[in-house]
């Protein structure tokens, strides 16, 4: 399948690199405006696990605006959406809306991308876009995904600060397309780099495009963050 050349906020960002993705990983990240489609993931998370137990409260508040998952399991169904489109700001805007099915439970983990002035990819997370986190990606050997979180930033009403990494989680994620399963692989570790790791998922999914230009209302968040 031939990925469209579509100029995507990961294209952009990336630059040359974009083109050493997986062709079916290039189509996944030119999800955008100008390409005119979405693309809706289905699969299995094979665990999702998290730190010690003094991890529990710092999880369970994330939850509250669908920032992180409290909860483990194995082989639990999800579906991960990325709709673009244009927020109130006039910026393009990606969701990365994930759910999960827990043991009777609906979990979700919202996100919403930019594109920086700066040309890099700023993921707001939760539904009021409260924390915003700048992103690095880039194409490993293999034509996976390799990407990583760095500076934070929370956001609320006049409030603004810098997260200290010290107390915050560095992500790291790979997304990588397994040609003979015909699937999608992602595995994720968020750790914080004095008290270990702290959360994380692995498992697959498949993808269908659909067109669109515009993201349905329950996968916006609540607000829109101005501030980058």
């Amino acid at each position: 399948m031939t990925p469209t050349r579509a100029t995507s906020i990961f294209r952009q960002a990336m630059g040359a690199e974009f083109d050493r993705l997986h062709p079916m990983l290039q189509r996944r990240f030119a999800v955008g405006l100008a390409g005119g489609e979405a693309c809706v993931g289905t699969g299995m998370m094979t665990e999702i696990r998290r730190g010690p137990w003094w991890t529990v409260p710092f999880l369970q508040v994330g939850r509250l605006r669908n920032i992180l998952v409290p909860d483990v399991g194995r082989d639990v169904p999800f579906t991960v959406e990325n709709y673009p489109y244009r927020d109130p700001l006039g910026r393009e805007t990606v969701t990365f809306v994930r759910s999960y099915d827990i043991r009777g439970h609906r979990r979700w983990f919202d996100a919403t991308m930019i594109l920086a002035p700066a040309g890099t990819v700023v993921d707001y997370l939760g539904t009021h876009q409260h924390l915003a986190v700048d992103l690095d990606l880039h194409a490993d050997d293999d034509g996976g995904l390799v990407l990583t979180s760095d500076a934070q930033r929370f956001y609320e009403g006049p409030l603004a600060f810098r997260f200290p990494m010290l107390f915050s989680g560095r992500a790291l994620l790979r997304e990588r397309y397994d040609d003979a399963a015909d699937r999608f692989h992602v595995d994720l570790e968020v750790s914080n780099r004095r008290f270990g790791f702290l959360f994380g998922y692995r498992g697959w999914f498949t993808c269908d495009w659909v067109p669109a230009t515009d993201a349905p209302a329950r996968l916006k968040p609540v607000r829109h963050e101005r501030r980058t």
